[in-house]
């Protein structure tokens, strides 16, 4: 008899679609009485309480994209991001299933949920890295990044990374409609990240630590020469370097800063802390400043 009941069950399986057999073992299948052994075999099988058979209706892709785009137009940006998800897991390695990645990763990014839209995102990356929509995907990811960038009192960490997926549209896609924002945002967050440098750095030249603080600058003028915190690292290194007594490697600074921004006030200051110890600005062109400048620049 037992072996007879397992092929009845087997049987109903194979004719229905989708059979989900669910596993709820540790709740009460509170309101079910009617589900008896006469309707579901399992019932009597298993014990009447542990396991029920559910029919999954077969839906259409089209439908559970139309479903998706019908909730974004509504604001449910979670809900829209199930359903285009529900795209990969029912029609994997198809173009609903891309379709799906491109647009549950907008609702997740359109939602301010960015690390899954981050994940979202690589995942079309790693699966579709030539498509059309994939200059797209990469923005929207170096934007989930862009968006969290804190203020340059906190760990700069996003901000390293929208740098690095812009830099990567940029590089990949060239023609992208997309390029120029992210050039842009690119430069803005190249701004922040050299603000936390100054921020370290002048902490250390506060604590009279010389040697950090132009490791703090250094980066600054070798990573982020383009910001605007540029000025103020070549003062601060003819600072650092003439209270360490390094007094070439100071002028060097002052002379570079006075080549490249004649009319700071930065230029003018450090001018003035050369003057005082009866120093002139002068480029030596073999310090390590004027090496990374010519080469910068050049």
């Amino acid at each position: 008899m037992m072996q007879s009941l397992v092929r009845s069950i087997l049987h109903r399986a194979a004719a229905a679609r989708r059979v989900a057999l669910i596993a709820a073992a540790s709740l009460p299948l509170a309101g079910c009485s009617a589900l008896d052994s006469a309707s579901n075999p399992l019932s009597s099988f298993f014990g009447g309480e542990k396991y029920k058979t559910e029919i999954l209706p077969d839906v259409p892709a089209d439908r559970i994209y139309d479903q998706g785009l019908a909730r974004l137009g509504k604001k449910d940006y979670t809900g829209a991001a199930k359903k285009f998800g529900d795209l990969e897991k029912q029609y994997p390695n198809s173009g609903w299933s891309q379709k799906g990645l491109l647009m549950q990763t907008y609702s997740e990014y359109t939602e301010g949920k960015y690390d899954e839209a981050v994940a979202t995102a690589n995942r079309y990356i790693g699966l579709y890295p030539n498509s059309k929509d994939a200059p797209y995907i990469y923005y929207l990811a170096g934007m989930s990044y862009y968006n969290q960038i804190p203020d340059a009192d906190r760990d700069q960490e996003r901000a390293e990374k929208s740098v690095t997926i812009f830099n990567q549209l940029v590089e990949k896609f060239p023609k992208s409609e997309y390029v120029n924002d992210a050039k842009f945002k690119i430069q803005v967050a190249k701004d922040q990240l050299a603000a936390r440098e100054m921020k370290v750095g002048r902490y250390y030249l506060e604590q009279s630590n010389y040697t950090a603080a132009i490791n703090r600058f250094r980066e600054v003028i070798g990573k982020y020469q383009s910001t605007r915190h540029t000025e103020e690292a070549l003062f601060r290194l003819t600072e650092a370097y003439l209270r360490l007594g390094v007094v070439n490697e100071a002028q060097t600074a002052a002379a570079v800063l006075g080549h490249n921004y004649p009319d700071s006030q930065w230029y003018k200051d450090a001018y003035a802390r050369l003057r005082e110890g009866g120093f002139e600005p002068n480029e030596q062109r073999d310090s390590w400043i004027s090496k990374l400048f010519r080469k910068t620049v050049g």
